[in-house]
Order: C-alpha cells, then sequence, then structure tokens
C-alpha cells in the first residue's frame, strides 16, 4: 500500500519524458557548465590590471542578484525574432531569423545560456579565492625554474583547485534531479513545453495546481533519494580517487 504512489508515478506514459529531461537539463547545467566556472576564475585572476578586474568581477557578480522574472525577460527580448540583437546580428551575415524561445532544439541551450550568464561570476567566487591564496613562494619557485604562465596554471594553480572542484561537484549533485523550476516556469511556453517540462514543475502541476499531494510528495521524495545517493556515491569515489571527500 505504501508504495502504490511510487508505482502509479512510473506507470505514467508522461513521467518518462519529464524525466529525461530532467535528466538532460541538469546534466547541462550541473557537468557541462561546471568547468566554466573554474576557466571563468583563472582567466579573471590572469588579469594583470586591477581596476579591469575589479569592473569584471562586479559585471559578472550583478545577474546572480537578479530575479528569473527580470532575467526572463531581458532574454526574450535579447532572443526575440524581430528585434533581438542575436537575430540581428544572424541577419547581418545574411541568415533567416530564428525563434530560440519557441524552438524545441534551442530551448535547452537558452537555458543553458541564461544559467551561465546568471551563475558564472557568483560560482567562480570560491576558485577565485583559492587561487588568489595560494603561496607567493610557489610562483616564485616556478619563475626560477623557467616555468610559463600554462605550466604554472597546470601544476600549481589546477591542484591547488582540485579539492575545491571535488566538494562543489559532490555537492552539486545533490541536486541533480532539481534543475531549476524559477528558471523553467519563467521560461516555458506551449511550444516548447514537452521539451523542458522537469521534476519540479510536474510537481507544481500535480501538487498545487491539481490537488494530488499524495503522488506530488511521492516525486519528491524520489528525487531526494536520488540526490542523497548520488551526493554519497561521488563522495566515496571522490575518496578513493583524490584523497578528498565532502566529510
Amino acid at each position: 500500500m505504501g508504495l502504490k504512489y511510487f508505482r502509479q508515478i512510473f506507470m505514467t506514459p508522461l513521467f518518462g519524458n519529464i524525466l529525461r529531461n530532467t535528466l538532460i537539463i541538469s546534466f547541462m547545467k550541473y557537468v557541462l557548465m561546471f568547468p566554466l566556472f573554474v576557466l571563468f576564475a583563472i582567466a579573471l585572476s590572469e588579469m594583470r590590471l586591477h581596476r579591469a578586474r575589479q569592473f569584471v568581477q562586479v559585471v559578472s557578480y550583478l545577474p546572480h542578484f537578479l530575479s528569473w522574472v527580470v532575467i526572463a525577460g531581458v532574454w526574450v527580448n535579447f532572443l526575440s525574432p524581430t528585434r533581438g540583437a542575436v537575430n540581428e546580428i544572424i541577419g547581418w551575415f545574411g541568415g533567416q531569423p530564428r525563434s530560440f524561445m519557441t524552438g524545441k532544439g534551442t530551448i535547452r541551450w537558452v537555458l543553458f545560456f541564461s544559467e551561465a550568464w546568471r551563475s558564472l561570476g557568483w560560482d567562480s567566487i570560491l576558485y577565485f579565492t583559492t587561487i588568489i591564496g595560494i603561496s607567493p613562494s610557489l610562483y616564485e619557485s616556478a619563475d626560477l625554474d623557467g616555468a610559463n604562465r600554462p605550466q604554472i596554471i597546470r601544476y600549481i594553480v589546477l591542484p591547488m583547485l582540485l579539492g575545491p572542484m571535488s566538494t562543489m561537484f559532490i555537492l552539486n549533485l545533490g541536486y541533480f534531479l532539481s534543475a531549476g523550476f524559477d528558471q523553467v516556469i519563467n521560461f516555458t511556453n506551449p511550444a516548447v513545453n514537452s521539451a523542458i517540462d522537469i521534476l519540479d514543475t510536474y510537481i507544481y502541476r500535480i501538487g498545487l495546481q491539481n490537488g494530488q499531494y499524495s503522488l506530488a510528495t511521492a516525486v519528491g521524495l524520489f528525487k531526494g533519494v536520488v540526490g542523497m545517493a548520488l551526493v554519497l556515491a561521488t563522495h566515496v569515489a571522490s575518496r578513493k580517487i583524490t584523497g578528498e571527500g565532502v566529510w
């Protein structure tokens, strides 16, 4: 009797598509996007002009404090097929305008790039502070040995970032089935809903809109159990590979 709602979830034809959407979008956000934060932190640390670096930091941090309502409005106008900047540029090269917001083949990438724009600066703070905390003596030794900047990054900076990277990657996997309710609910429309309908929007729809609270709770519990299993599995794997985990 206690598994009734779980059986009902997996027997629902729509659930397979929703789970697939969630996995694809989460993979794009938590795996494909992950290296961008590290690369941005390294690029930021390599900037020699202090004022320029401060300017880039402030500009990159600001989107994090905007709500998804505002961000969605910005991107809708930015990608508009009639007056959007992207389609204006495409037109300069002789291309035809595209409706990125209503295309099932492009909407997931819209989610990816809008999330990257919002999170790039903020999520790179940990890695940037790790880099600036590296002892100057290590850089001095590398200079004496004749190491160039790519070699310094490879043999000094990246090893120092391995610990924070492992920790953040493990913690992020705990949210792997949470593909971003606030973002998706603001970017969705009838033309692309089937391509970006995720577990969180499904829970919202069946729970708050349809009043099927038991079913929504079962989906939420499923999310939590999978997230916990992913954190534990990656923690154990990280301890074996790098000697460091979350705890």
